[in-house]
C-alpha cells in the first residue's frame, strides 16, 4: 500500500530525504526485507528509479543490501538511523568548529583584522552604535563586550534574565576578577520579582545588589554600553542597542553609585 502523502512529507522533512527516497524507505520499512520489484510495487516509484534510490539510501545508512539473487534490501531500524544521523551532525559540527577556530591562525584572518583596525575612513563616534536582534545575538555581543573589559563592568538586569546568562557570566567574571577588573551587578527589585540575592551572588561569585528599576543593560569601562530596549519576550523578538558613548555611560554609572555603596 502506498504511504500517505502527509507521512511522506514528514519523513522528507525530518530525515532530509527527497520524495522518492521517503517513499522507498517507507515501503522497505513495511516489508523489513524486499526485492527491487516489491519495493517498486509498494512505493509507487518507477522500478527504473528504485535502483538509484536504494543505492542512495544505502549510502545514507537507511538500507542494507543483502547479497544473493535476486538482490534484496533490508530496512535499517528508525532508531538506528536517528542515532547515525545524530552522530553525523555532531561530527560535522565538531569539524566545523575546528575549522572556524583555525581561521584565526590564517593569513586571511590577519588581513581582516588589519582592515577592521585600520579602515580608510576613520569611524566617527556617532557611527559606533547599532541595533542587535535576537537574544543569542545579543548575548554574543555582550560576551565580547565583557571579555574586553579593562577596568570595570556594570550589569543591571532582571533576576530571570540574569539566570539565563549565568552559564557565560560566571567564567567571564572569574577571569576578570583575576585580572583586577571591578564588577558591579544589580537586579530589579519589583513586586513581580521573586529571587534570592544571596543565591544569585553565590552562583555568579560577585556581590549582587537590589535596585528599584526594571531595566537590563551592561556598561564596560565607563564607555561601552549595551541596552535591552524591549521587555523580556520571545528570544527572536528581543532587541538591544550597542553604543560607544563615554558621556552616557558615565552618567548611568554616576546614577548607580549609591546602589554600590548600599548594604546588600
Amino acid at each position: 500500500m502506498t504511504a500517505k502523502a502527509d507521512l511522506i512529507k514528514k519523513i522528507k522533512y525530518h530525515f532530509g530525504l527527497n520524495v522518492y527516497e521517503s517513499k522507498v524507505w517507507l515501503a522497505l520499512l513495511s516489508k523489513s526485507i524486499a526485492t527491487v520489484g516489491e519495493i517498486a510495487e509498494i512505493s509507487g516509484v518507477p522500478r527504473s528509479r528504485v535502483y538509484d534510490v536504494l543505492e542512495s539510501l544505502e549510502k545514507q545508512g537507511f538500507a542494507i543490501a543483502k547479497l544473493g539473487k535476486p538482490v534484496k534490501y533490508i530496512a535499517v531500524k528508525p532508531s538506528v538511523v536517528i542515532e547515525h544521523m545524530k552522530n553525523n551532525v555532531l561530527k560535522e559540527a565538531e569539524e566545523r568548529a575546528k575549522n572556524l577556530a583555525s581561521i584565526k591562525e590564517s593569513q586571511e584572518y590577519r588581513e581582516l583584522e588589519i582592515l577592521h583596525s585600520h579602515g580608510i575612513k576613520p569611524i566617527q563616534p556617532e557611527d559606533l552604535s547599532s541595533s542587535i536582534r535576537g537574544r543569542q545575538n545579543i548575548y554574543t555581543q555582550m560576551k565580547e563586550l565583557i571579555a574586553g573589559a579593562q577596568k570595570e563592568v556594570t550589569i543591571v538586569s532582571t533576576p530571570e534574565s540574569l539566570k539565563q546568562k549565568l552559564h557565560f557570566l560566571k567564567p567571564l567574571f572569574d577571569k576578570l576578577k583575576a585580572q583586577g577588573v571591578g564588577i558591579h551587578v544589580a537586579v530589579s527589585d519589583t513586586p513581580e520579582s521573586k529571587f534570592n540575592v544571596a543565591a544569585l551572588a553565590k552562583d555568579l561569585g560577585v556581590p549582587v545588589k537590589r535596585i528599584k528599576i526594571n531595566a537590563r543593560f551592561c556598561i564596560v569601562d565607563n564607555s561601552k554600553l549595551l541596552v535591552f530596549i524591549t521587555p523580556e519576550t520571545e528570544e527572536e523578538k528581543e532587541i538591544a542597542i550597542w553604543m560607544d558613548s563615554p558621556f552616557f555611560s558615565r552618567a548611568l554609572n554616576t546614577f548607580l553609585s549609591p546602589v554600590w555603596r548600599s548594604q546588600p
